[in-house]
């Protein structure tokens, strides 16, 4: 019992550090994106987006063009298309206390 016990802690730790490691690994991606992206639009925008690395290159391309400074532009790459994949669901607005969709 008591090694169950202790294997269950030590995958439980595991769990945790690598949570924390990757939380660290996406935050020079996440500062990029507020600096690029949220200068001129909101973050649910950016949210809404499900796209590929490929069509996330021709968006951050787009936006350079038209005026964002993007600093890293792979690294701005490879962060929306890791949080914003194309393969992963568009989230559900949060629904205000009257049950309406917030939108801010």
């Amino acid at each position: 019992m008591r090694k169950l016990c202790l294997s269950f802690g030590a995958i439980f730790a595991l769990a945790v550090l690598s949570f924390s490691a990757h939380s660290q690994s996406m935050e020079p991606g996440r500062k990029l994106e507020q600096t690029a992206c949220i200068a001129c639009h909101s973050l649910r925008l950016v949210e809404s987006q499900r796209l590929s690395p490929a069509a996330w290159g021709k968006e951050i391309d787009k936006m350079a063009g038209w005026g964002a400074i993007v600093t890293n532009r792979q690294l701005l790459i490879e962060y929306l298309s890791s949080q914003y994949s194309d393969s992963k669901p568009v989230p559900v607005p949060p629904l205000s206390k009257s049950g309406v969709a917030d939108l801010q």
